[in-house]
């Protein structure tokens, strides 16, 4: 499913929560879909930020696929690069390339490769692979866009393993003291890493009361409820005087049975068999959506 002309009221995309729950779902198709092909990838926290990545592309952010590069765009940065499928798969539902693309993820010559480039993706703002540096890239952003007197916002996504890189809390705490109500940093809290959940490799938590440390305005949401996403984002937007966190507490793997909540999958591709039982799963989900449309 692609953003049609008819949903659109200017540059701003007008959608219901079916709508977005549809095209979350086709983002998940998509995200299987790519890494499947690759035979690498990293599927499970491209699930768990999937909803995140559709209700910013499609509902939140000003952005336009017919120009990605128009100036008084708003920006994005994947601080956790090699959740790429995700944004990927987002990127080509909303237009800025083809959907059939993405089946070349990581192949030799392809423009889609294992984190996202900005010299060759449109709508890719900043080039993003170690971890903790993306979120830096965003406050520069940021900014930037206060001393030019520029209206756009900047927003990053974050995992909550990535997070207990020390990088992250330097521009944070620059951030908070320099007062960036046009920056959002959003946590995909899934409570898992590559080396097992979080709170046993190197706990961050509570995530809340550290960001609220350096002066920022936090959100807890539910990462799945577009409602709650919606209501938070709008609370960004109303924040003035600070830069805003909000942390999405998600499922990993989400939407695909045995990919939710394990950590197995946070850079396996499924080979196969997994991959039609997947693709099941989220057609499944599909035909379920539909049904509530009738």
């Amino acid at each position: 499913m692609r953003i049609t002309k008819n949903m659109k009221v200017g540059m701003e995309v007008i959608m219901n929560n079916l709508e977005l729950k549809k095209v979350a779902n086709e983002v998940r198709k998509g995200i299987v879909t790519a890494v499947h092909s690759a035979k690498a990838g990293h599927p499970g926290g491209s699930l768990s930020a999937a909803d995140i990545y559709t209700y910013l592309y499609f509902e939140e952010m000003n952005v336009d696929p017919e120009n990605p590069d128009k100036e008084d765009r708003d920006r994005f940065v994947l601080s956790k690069g090699h959740t790429a499928p995700g944004l990927y798969s987002t990127l080509a539902n909303r237009g800025f390339f083809p959907v059939e693309d993405l089946v070349t993820l990581r192949k030799l010559g392809s423009y889609l490769q294992g984190h996202p480039s900005m010299q060759y993706i449109p709508g890719v703002d900043m080039s993003s692979g170690s971890l903790g540096q993306g979120i830096s890239a965003a406050v520069g952003m940021a900014l930037s866009a206060k001393m030019d007197q520029k209206d756009f916002r900047v927003y990053t996504l974050l995992g909550d393993g990535e997070i207990e890189e020390g990088q992250v809390w330097e521009a944070s705490m620059f951030a908070g003291h320099r007062k960036l109500d046009n920056l959002v940093v959003i946590v995909d809290n899934n409570g898992l890493q590559i080396d097992g959940p979080v709170a046993d490799v190197c706990s961050p938590y509570p995530i809340d009361k550290k960001f609220e440390a350096f002066n920022f305005h936090v959100i807890n949401v539910d990462a799945h409820d577009f409602d709650a996403l919606r209501a938070a984002f709008e609370e960004a937007r109303n924040t003035k005087g600070m830069p805003t966190a909000i942390i999405a507490h998600s499922l990993k793997g989400k939407g695909v049975s045995f990919m939710e909540g394990s950590v197995a999958w946070h850079g396996t591709a499924p080979n196969d068999e997994q991959y039609e039982v997947a693709m099941a799963d989220l057609n499944k989900i599909g035909e379920e959506l539909l049904k509530e449309e009738a």
